[in-house]
C-alpha cells in the first residue's frame, strides 16, 4: 500500500509539475544534497551540514553558484521557508553569499582539502606506524580522521552509514570476523563508490570494480619467507605454527605455512597458543603473538636446548624488542603501506599494489 502524501507533500509536487510543464528543457539542478527525509536531523540543518561538508570535500568549488530557494524547494519537496532559513544560517557562517538578482554562491577562500576516514580493524604498535608514514605523506593536504570497527561487520556497516557523503576517501582495513550472520561486510563495501574506497592490508577479491589497494598476500608471503630461509631451516624436521584461534588474523597464513611444509616434506602443526607446548629438538615455531614468543623464549631458557640451533623462532612483525632479543622476523613493511597508499591516493590511481614482505635473519633461526 502507497503513503498517502500530506496536503503540503501534495502541494510541492504540483509546484514542481507546474516548473515541469513551463521548463520542459531545464535541467535539475547539478547540485545534489546529502539529505534523507527519514534524518530526525531537522531538514534546515541537513542542508547546512550537506553544504558545509561538500564545501570542505571540494565537491562545491569557491563561487560556484548553488540551487536557488525554489529548486531545492521542488526537488527535495521542502517548504521555501526550509531552504531560506538553511542559507540564511549558512551565510551567517560565512560559507555562501548572496548576490541580489543572481543568487547565492560559494564562499570559500582558503584551497579545500581532502577529507579522509581511516578505518582500521584494531589499535596497535604496527598500526601506529601505519598511520603516522600515511599522515606524513599526506602533508597538509588532507585531513584524517580515524574510527575503529573491532573486527566486526555490523560497526563497520554502522561507521559507513554515518559517514557516507562526508568524505572523498574512506580508506579500510578489511579484516571482519565478527557479526557476519547479522551484517553482510560485502554490501558494506560495495555501498561506497568505487572511486572512493583504498583498501589497506588485505585486498578483497570479490571487489570487481577498480580501485586502489595496497596489501599483503598473506599465503604467498608466508611461504615465500619459508622458502628463502631454506638454508637455516634444513636443521629443523618439525615446524609449529603458533596461531590463536580467535580468529583474528588470516586464514590465509596457516594455508601458506601448510604449503610450505607438504612441499618441503617437513613435519608441521598448528596450535593456538605456546602455554601447553613440551618443547621438541629439531623444531622451529612461527609465532604471531607476543605472548607465546615471549612463552616460548622463557620455555627454552628453562631447557637443555639453544635457541637458533635446537630449538628456532620465527616471530611476525618487526619490534624494537625482538631486535634487542636476537628474534628473527618476517615481516611486511608497514612504513611503505602508508606511504604508498597515500601517494597513489593523492595520484588518484586506482590500481592494485603488493605491499614489501621479508624475513630479517637473527639468532633466534
Amino acid at each position: 500500500m502507497v503513503a498517502k502524501e500530506s496536503p503540503a507533500t501534495q502541494s510541492r509536487r504540483q509546484a514542481y509539475d507546474s516548473f515541469a510543464d513551463l521548463y520542459p528543457n531545464s535541467s535539475a539542478p547539478v547540485y545534489k544534497l546529502q539529505f534523507n527525509p527519514k534524518d530526525k536531523t531537522p531538514k534546515y540543518k541537513q542542508i547546512v551540514q550537506s553544504v558545509i561538508t561538500d564545501i570542505e570535500r571540494g565537491v562545491l568549488k569557491n563561487n560556484e553558484q548553488l540551487p536557488s530557494i525554489s529548486e531545492l524547494s521542488v526537488e527535495y519537496y521542502l517548504a521555501r521557508d526550509t531552504v531560506e532559513k538553511a542559507y540564511r544560517e549558512l551565510r551567517e557562517l560565512g560559507y555562501i553569499t548572496s548576490v541580489q538578482g543572481k543568487g547565492y554562491y560559494v564562499l570559500s577562500q582558503a584551497t579545500p582539502k581532502l577529507k579522509i576516514l581511516l578505518i582500521f580493524n584494531k589499535l596497535s604498535s604496527y598500526k601506529k606506524i601505519i598511520y603516522y608514514a600515511f599522515l606524513k605523506a599526506l602533508g597538509d593536504k588532507a585531513t584524517v580522521d580515524l574510527q575503529i570497527h573491532h573486527y566486526s561487520a555490523c560497526h563497520f556497516r554502522e561507521i559507513i552509514e554515518k559517514n557516507l557523503g562526508k568524505y572523498n576517501y574512506y580508506v579500510v582495513m578489511p579484516h571482519f570476523t565478527q557479526d557476519l550472520d547479522k551484517a553482510n561486510y560485502m554490501e558494506t563495501l560495495e555501498s561506497i563508490p568505487a572511486h572512493e574506497l583504498v583498501l589497506l592490508d588485505k585486498d578483497v577479491q570479490e571487489l570487481t570494480e577498480p580501485r586502489l589497494s595496497v596489501y599483503q598476500n598473506f599465503d604467498k608471503d608466508i611461504c615465500e619467507s619459508l622458502e628463502n630461509a631454506q638454508d637455516l631451516l634444513m636443521k629443523y624436521n618439525r615446524l609449529v605454527l603458533i596461531l590463536p584461534g580467535d580468529g583474528n588474523y588470516p586464514t590465509e597464513i596457516a594455508h601458506g605455512f601448510r604449503s610450505f611444509c607438504v612441499n618441503y616434506n617437513k613435519e608441521f602443526g598448528i596450535k593456538e597458543n605456546a602455554l601447553q607446548e613440551n618443547l621438541q629438538e629439531g623444531t622451529a615455531y612461527v609465532v604471531i603473538e607476543e605472548t607465546d614468543l615471549s612463552e616460548l623464549v622463557k620455555k627454552v631458557r628453562q631447557s637443555p636446548y639453544e635457541l637458533g640451533h635446537e630449538i628456532g623462532i620465527i616471530s611476525f612483525n618487526e619490534t624494537t624488542l625482538k631486535e634487542l632479543l636476537n628474534i628473527t622476523v618476517i615481516t611486511t613493511d608497514f612504513e611503505a603501506m602508508g606511504y604508498t597508499a597515500a601517494s597513489l591516493l593523492l595520484d588518484n590511481q586506482r590500481i592494485k599494489v603488493k605491499n614489501p614482505f621479508y624475513m630479517i635473519r637473527r639468532g633466534s633461526l
